[in-house]
């Protein structure tokens, strides 16, 4: 039966002060500037720019300045021409750049993609020994095909494992030193080509085409080979090409405006932005230019390519940029509880005495009956007793005449019969399997136990009894409570989850009582518990169907359905291949919580796009007081009143307002790549903070930008 309740009567929590979800990055490296500048320029092909329409406009503006500026030479002309050219290159220089990162890290996967061979096995079958071999180029290598690979051996392609257990060396996909374990069956048994096998020997089933294997398919990525535009990205480059081709309209249409200006005033004398026919060629695309979003035209694209860059970084591979977009509108996450909320293993976490028996008794009994338990919750009894109680920890070793009693599934129990100079027998385990020994004893189960017992299993921990047989004479001592223990944090970014607008369900095999007690503690807003995979796939189209987007977790085949149904499906690397194809996202690291930094750097790409956007548009009120006076000012003396930053003249004007237009997507580059700084809050404090920062920076720095060239440009020749 699967249980899901609805957590209430909660008082929310407010978000931690410094939340442990906050996104950072690294600088961007200058010399990547200087190294990406050849790609830009290769980008000049108008093949290659017609993707992006407001810089595809940008090049033909520059185009037809310089044969304008051939055709009638100027200092004037030919420095805003020069420009013209450096905003094209500068905002090619941006995608480049983020391609560059990729095309780094990408070089470091190709050194593991190497030519190797393959150790084939014909009619084989599990437990055949005696299957024919052959060496071939791991390139012929189909799906189906049966290898052989020991220690010190690559593993050719990417499969599963059929038969054995080894030690994996997985640093070059992963960059952990630390090898794994892979095995047959299970949720383990998943293995990359590439990798190499540490020890033992392993039989692997290839499910991976040539050309087509986990690798392949990191590199075409991080590359930005195989990078398609996101549903957003096209959306807002529709916009772009609009205001675009608005601004188009409006700057043809001062020609005419011009020219009927000039007859009306025919005294007014010739400037380099009024020639006898009306506006010049060279100053209506520096208009245009200056006017349209080329900004944000310039990095849009250097935003999504620098989102995956930034999963690649803390070692997430994102199979499409619609994954990490995704990942920003999140509504639900679906947490395991195991490995994602709790630790994974049980802990000790008190000694319960019975009437009559000391806590430090207990404590030491506990410890006595835990010495040879390897388990971790072996280990978590005898940790607790030396914290707790200053017990000094000892080893099996130290008691040469005790017997150790391993746990079995039939007794339920684990202990030590020890030697000391009279009888005395330990045992813990299982509270009922504990009474039944000590009353084969002749001993007494006081009623106290089972309520001790029974307050803990509802608490949602598991009782363990612990009992001792002195001379003859046997008694339960006490209760050790051990617990599901959450990870240290969890709450806190559970509220920091929540003050996003993010809803988290804990998703649980644990009876209902045990899935309450962790999820009142971890502070989720609800939990799905005695879940089995169908109950997964059920919950994701559930909250589906209600217009929410969720994310999930997951690692084993059974898991496959529900990461595929799941808008953001994060499979872990240990997974098996099932799992890693159902995903659009792996975890090289195969770490659960990581779900909550995809989600944070998928807001965080979503927050910079529309940061950048805002300035972009800012920036271009702005301008309008920079050209416009300095255009029209001789023909209409009124509007000297828009003059507000006093520029030196109209040449100078108009050459400052190009200048910073190219300069200003240099300047943010870095922001683009590194991403605007995110802190979890509400969407309506975001756009807020937005509008503060980067709406009111767009209209403030141009102001200061452009006369601060000004004050320079002026010494130019043909500035006067």
């Amino acid at each position: 039966m699967t249980v899901r309740t609805r957590m209430s009567g909660r008082p929310a929590r407010p978000p931690a002060p410094t939340p442990p979800g906050r996104v950072r990055s690294g600088l961007l490296d200058p010399g990547q500037l200087l190294r990406s500048l050849p790609d830009a320029v290769r980008k000049l092909d108008p093949r290659t720019l017609w993707r992006n329409p407001v810089m595809l406009i940008v090049e033909v503006g520059a185009v037809w300045s310089t044969v304008l500026a051939v055709a009638r030479p100027s200092w004037f002309g030919w420095l805003v021409v020069a420009w013209l050219w450096l905003t094209v290159i500068f905002a090619n220089l941006a995608e480049a750049v983020a391609e560059g990162r990729g095309r780094a890290q990408a070089d470091t996967l190709r050194r593991a993609k190497k030519d190797m061979v393959a150790r084939r096995l014909t009619g084989w079958s599990p437990g055949r020994a005696d299957a024919a071999e052959e060496t071939v180029p791991a390139p012929e290598l189909r799906p189906g095909d049966i290898v052989v690979v020991e220690a010190g051996q690559l593993i050719p392609a990417d499969g599963d494992v059929v038969e054995g257990i080894a030690s994996v060396d997985e640093s070059a996909i992963t960059g952990e030193s630390a090898p794994v374990i892979r095995e047959s069956g299970g949720d383990r048994s998943a293995v990359t080509g590439g990798t190499r096998v540490l020890s033992d020997r392993i039989v692997v089933r290839v499910t991976q085409r040539p050309g087509e294997s986990f690798i392949d398919r990191m590199i075409a990525l991080v590359e930005g080979a195989t990078r398609q535009k996101t549903p957003n990205e096209i959306a807002l480059n529709i916009l772009l090409a609009a205001l675009t081709i608005i601004f188009l309209l409006a700057t043809a249409t001062l020609q005419p405006l011009a020219v009927y200006s000039r007859h009306a005033n025919p005294g007014v004398p010739d400037s380099p932005a009024l020639g006898p026919h009306g506006i010049t060629g060279i100053v209506l695309v520096a208009l245009l230019v200056c006017l349209i979003p080329t900004t944000i035209g310039a990095l849009l694209s250097a935003v999504g390519i620098a989102g995956m860059d930034r999963l690649v970084q803390r070692n997430v591979l994102a199979m499409s940029g619609r994954a990490v977009e995704a990942a920003g509108d999140v509504n639900t996450l679906l947490l395991d509880k195991t490995g994602t909320i709790t630790l994974g293993d049980r802990q000790a976490a008190e000694f319960l005495p019975l009437d009559g028996v000391a806590a430090d008794e207990l404590a030491g009994a506990a410890q006595l009956a835990s010495l040879a338990d390897e388990t971790p919750e072996g280990r978590s009894v005898v940790v607790l007793a030396k914290r707790a109680h200053g017990l000094r920890e000892r080893s099996p070793g130290e008691l040469a005449h005790a017997t150790w009693v391993p746990f079995t599934a039939q007794t339920r129990m684990s202990g030590v019969d020890l030697d000391e100079g009279m009888n005395r027998s330990l045992r813990k385990g299982a509270a009922g399997a504990v009474a039944a020994w000590v009353r084969e004893r002749g001993g007494t189960v006081p009623d106290r136990l089972a309520e001790i017992v029974d307050g803990i299993s509802a608490s949602g921990g598991t009782p363990l009894a612990v009992a001792e047989c002195r001379d003859g004479e046997a008694r339960v001592l006490g209760v050790i409570h051990l617990k599901d223990v959450v990870k240290r944090g969890m709450r806190e970014r559970f509220a920091a989850m929540r003050a996003m607008g993010i809803r988290t369900v804990m998703i649980t095999g644990d009876n209902p009582l045990t899935a309450r007690a962790i999820a009142e503690e971890a502070g989720v807003d609800d939990y799905l518990a005695e879940a089995r995979p169908e109950d997964k796939l059920a919950l994701i189209k559930k909250e589906q169907e209600g217009g929410r987007l969720v994310a999930m977790t997951g690692d084993g085949t059974n898991d496959a359905p529900a990461l595929a149904q799941a808008d953001v499906g994060v499979a872990m690397n240990t997974g098996t291949t099932a799992a890693k194809e159902a995903g659009n996202m792996v975890d090289l690291d195969s770490d659960p919580t990581k779900l909550i930094e995809i989600v944070a750097i998928g807001k965080q790409l979503l927050i910079t796009r529309g940061a950048l956007t805002t300035f972009s548009i800012a920036n271009d009120i702005a301008k309008y007081f920079a050209i416009i006076p300095a255009m029209f000012a001789a023909l209409y003396p009124g509007l000297d009143a828009l003059n507000v930053m006093r520029l030196h003249s109209p040449q100078s004007a108009i050459l400052s307002a190009v200048i910073f237009n190219a300069l200003i997507i240099v300047a943010l580059i870095p922001l683009a790549l590194r991403g605007v700084k995110y802190r979890p809050s509400s969407a309506a404090t975001l756009l807020s903070r937005n509008l503060a920062v980067y709406g009111l920076g767009g209209l403030v720095a141009p102001f200061a930008g452009i006369k601060l060239i000004d004050l320079i440009v002026r010494f130019l020749p043909g500035m006067s």
